[in-house]
């Protein structure tokens, strides 16, 4: 079984019990590594974008635990200690840990993105929570205005609402 896979089953069993982000982490996932692939990520930086979208939301349990929130900000505080341990219980690379964590602690900040790793998570995570969320039109054109940079991320969000974007 490779990394990938590893870490999917972790999170899995990480949040046993819990479809609804069971679900979510999984569709992040998909849309992470079909626009990664499209993009023509290097071996590293997929492997980087497709833990980090496995395990972006980490932080939710500890989150709602100690604050009573799944607030973004909170997630981004709390998410890298635990995909740090969940992580470096699979053996994985510290290297790659350390930019995981760093993607972790900023995927709810939008302003100044770094890396097309990170641009893509943003992307796939939107493309799942508009969904999710049913974010009205409005919200969305701004969203594809505002965030989306990706020629495939674009495409897949003109795609998924065809008749609303134009």
């Amino acid at each position: 079984m490779d990394k990938i896979n590893h870490v999917l089953n972790s999170m899995i069993s990480y949040y046993a019990g819990d479809a609804r982000r069971i679900n979510h982490f999984l569709k992040v996932y998909g849309f992470a590594k079909v626009i990664g692939a499209m993009e023509g990520l290097d071996n590293t930086t997929r492997e980087i974008l497709e833990i980090t979208a496995l395990t972006h939301d980490i932080g939710i349990k500890n989150s709602e635990i100690k604050y009573q929130s799944s607030n973004g900000s909170h997630q981004q505080i709390e998410g890298p200690p635990e995909a740090k341990k969940l992580l470096a219980a699979l053996s994985v690379e510290q290297g790659i840990i350390e930019r995981v964590c760093w993607l972790i602690a900023h995927h709810h900040t939008y302003k100044n993105i770094e890396g097309l790793d990170y641009q893509i998570l943003v992307e796939a995570d939107f493309l799942v929570n508009i969904f999710e969320d049913e974010m009205p039109i409005s919200s969305i054109k701004n969203i594809r205005e505002k965030i989306f940079k990706t020629r495939s991320g674009l495409k897949i969000l003109d795609n998924l609402y065809p008749d609303n974007l134009k």
